[in-house]
């Protein structure tokens, strides 16, 4: 790698994590497509970010659980405040043994991550790459159209409408290095779960999701892989998150879902103007 290209790398990785980790999607979707303007392949860039979204994801679970964004820990000393809360929602059940709603919610996530990440991975050696990018910017655009829709409606909660989005967004992650957020962070919502904590989950869900991408590439390929853009990449997008996690804790929750929304929306169109323009 050239000189400016080693300065600039850590530099948008950055600035997508940030917005990634801050809304809960953008990482992948972006970088993949810059990346390729500074003259690298596919091939070279997807597992790394993979990678990286592995070592960001956890990181990024931490700050946001330590900001009060999301709770992961099991059997908190506001246990019973949090069930209370939450009752009329729906979510008491999830709380049996002590486990709280968000840790079920990135576990199932990462579970279904499985199927959609392992399929995608052979898909994606043997489907032109034209529809598969088309199919991901169409279904991220929709899922923004219908959060925008629908800015002031409640949704009940819904375990099947997360598992099967779990499912198509780690597929989405798998075939591209992104489309994963936006799915996964948008689905949660519409299912009934609140924004700031949509955003956390989403950061421990890749992470889980990222692991199964990057050993299923390593598999296919049979550690055919080039990981030098690894490095600079993870270390300017670790530095981005926390700095994300005290972005989202100082926003409304309307403010927030309207961004998320306003990037899904502008992401989908992206995709869809670059994949039938390229």
């Amino acid at each position: 790698m050239e000189t400016w290209q080693i300065a600039v790398i850590p530099v948008l990785a950055f600035l997508c994590e940030y917005m990634d980790s801050t809304l809960g999607m953008g990482y992948g979707t972006t970088l993949t497509p810059l990346f390729m303007l500074l003259g690298f392949s596919p091939m070279q860039i997807v597992p790394v970010i993979l990678l990286s979204e592995l070592v960001t994801g956890i990181s990024a679970a931490f700050f946001h659980h330590r900001e009060g964004n999301v709770n992961f820990k099991p059997k908190s000393t506001d246990f019973a405040k949090v069930v209370e809360r939450l009752s009329s929602l729906g979510y008491v059940e999830s709380f049996k043994r002590g486990i709280p709603i968000h840790l079920k919610v990135a576990l199932l996530l990462g579970v279904c991550s499985i199927a959609g990440t392992v399929v995608a991975v052979f898909v994606a050696v043997n489907v032109p790459k034209f529809w598969l990018k088309l199919y991901i910017g169409c279904l991220v655009l929709a899922m923004g159209v219908v959060i925008l829709v629908c800015m002031n409606k409640e949704f009940k909660f819904s375990w099947r409408k997360l598992s099967i989005l779990g499912i198509v967004a780690s597929f989405n992650k798998g075939l591209s290095g992104g489309g994963y957020g936006p799915i996964v962070t948008c689905g949660q919502i519409l299912s009934g779960v609140e924004g700031k904590s949509a955003v956390g989950i989403t950061s421990l869900a890749e992470g889980l999701t990222c692991l199964v991408g990057v050993i299923t590439y390593i598999l296919v390929t049979k550690g055919a892989l080039e990981w030098k853009l690894a490095p600079y990449v993870i270390i300017g997008a670790v530095l981005s998150v926390p700095l994300s996690a005290k972005s989202v804790k100082v926003m409304t929750a309307r403010r927030l879902k309207l961004a998320i929304a306003v990037l899904t929306i502008t992401l989908g169109t992206y995709t869809i103007y670059k994949t039938v323009t390229s």
